[in-house]
């Protein structure tokens, strides 16, 4: 029996240091992907890795060894004891993986709800697992209905307004730690991906009062920071400077915000070193850490990072509780129509095969009987026929209608078993 599975760990039920040490970066997706489809239980597997979630989505033969194997790659992958991941994960299988994941698509289960980043994160890891060839029928049907079920949720309902998104809520965070004014201040944002582009947009936002003196972005590739600068329309004067500057960059600043993804810290003590006493406040949305953790011990420099992220997102949260419930609601929805399209598809087969047994049954006695049937005139040869399709209409209806409903159900597979066995199909 095939069985669907999630396991994961994600940042309300693990302890960020846990979430930092299993993060797979983008670079790593493949070989992880690779490792996973070599399990002899897994069928297919798709990765969830955000920066607050790593989930692995599996269809597996056998659920409990399945479970426990990849629960042990996740403890190898942490560097950790298996008892510390088992304390920490969430397990879901059959129903409440399209439950888990539609939530996660629409933004239910991000820090801050309704946020639009994730649903890109989604369909990416779809693309990701098509390209390794680790997804089958089963993992592309149900991520193709998760992004359709994050869309439906972010047009039907308002959970998408205001601070939705992580880079704006971080902004948020930042302005509030400076009195609310971020104005006549530079402002340097490190990295120049989704998230560092999704600061850039915040922090120029035309519909902040408290703008910035100026915007400093730095990437390791210069040419992408480049690129997002095109696109952007701003008041704000924005300009790209090289990572070796980073040091002279900071001196000058009063905000830093990390956007980055590294394995290792980008901002160490030396980078704040030299700085003389006007205060920095840094901004870490890293995932692993990209700042020093010592920087923060330098008299002058305040860092937060994504935990502090949460008691700010409270807030937002609050504000948003009734589109939240509006939004569960969809969800619900889009997870029933979803599983009843699973139970056609799973019953297909066996349905299929049961009327074609019939059919073929019905057709070589028409056949047998040919000679008995040679008195009759075309349109009592037609009455017979119609006669005999009717009747086998009837007797399958029946039997068809318990597979379908049986699909994914213990008792389903009972019936499957036992169809094949009484109609040796």
């Amino acid at each position: 029996h095939m069985s669907l599975v999630v396991i994961g760990l994600e940042h309300s039920k693990a302890p960020f240091e846990l979430l930092e040490r299993v993060t797979v970066a983008d670079a790593d997706v493949g070989k992880v992907l690779s490792e996973l489809s070599a399990l002899e239980n897994v069928q297919e597997v798709a990765l969830v890795s955000t920066c607050l979630r790593t989930e692995i989505y599996a269809v597996v033969d056998r659920f409990h060894d399945a479970v426990d194997d990849i629960t042990t790659l996740f403890a190898q992958r942490a560097q950790s004891d298996r008892a510390d991941i088992d304390e920490h994960q969430l397990v879901y299988f059959d129903r409440g993986v399209a439950m888990h994941l539609f939530r996660v698509a629409s933004g239910l289960e991000s820090a801050v709800p309704g946020e639009t980043e994730v649903l890109g994160q989604v369909r990416r890891s779809l693309e990701r697992s098509s390209e390794e060839g680790t997804v089958g029928p089963v993992l592309t049907n149900l991520f193709t209905h998760s992004i359709h079920a994050g869309r439906k949720v972010r047009v039907d309902t308002a959970i998408a307004r205001g601070t939705t998104s992580f880079s704006y809520a971080a902004v948020e965070l930042a302005a509030a730690h400076l009195q609310g004014d971020l104005s006549g201040e530079s402002v340097v944002v490190l990295g120049a991906g989704a998230l560092g582009a999704g600061t850039i947009a915040a922090l120029v936002d035309e519909r902040r009062t408290d703008h910035p003196r100026e915007v400093v972005v730095i990437n390791r590739t210069e040419h992408r920071a480049q690129e997002i600068l095109a696109g952007l329309e701003s008041t704000v004067p924005i300009r790209v400077a090289q990572m070796e500057e980073l040091s002279v960059e900071l001196q000058h600043a009063r905000l830093c915000i990390s956007a980055v993804e590294t394995e290792t810290p980008l901002i160490t003590e030396e980078h704040v070193a030299q700085r003389q006493g006007s205060p920095l406040l840094i901004v870490d949305l890293g995932m692993p850490r990209t700042v020093e953790r010592s920087v923060g011990d330098h008299g002058d420099v305040v860092l937060l990072d994504i935990s502090d992220l949460r008691s700010a997102v409270e807030q937002a949260v609050d504000e948003r509780r009734s589109e939240i419930t509006a939004a569960e609601a969809v969800v619900a929805k889009e997870v029933d129509h979803y599983l009843e399209d699973q139970r056609g598809r799973g019953a297909a087969p066996i349905v299929v095969a049961l009327r074609e047994r019939f059919e073929a049954i019905r057709v070589s006695e028409l056949e047998r009987r040919s000679g008995d049937l040679a008195s009759l005139s075309p349109e009592q040869r037609d009455a017979v026929d119609a006669l005999t399709k009717s009747l086998l209409a009837k007797l399958v209806h029946e039997p068809t209608m318990a597979l379908k409903e049986g699909v994914g159900t213990s008792r389903g597979e009972r019936l499957v078993e036992a169809a094949r066995l009484l109609f040796g199909l």
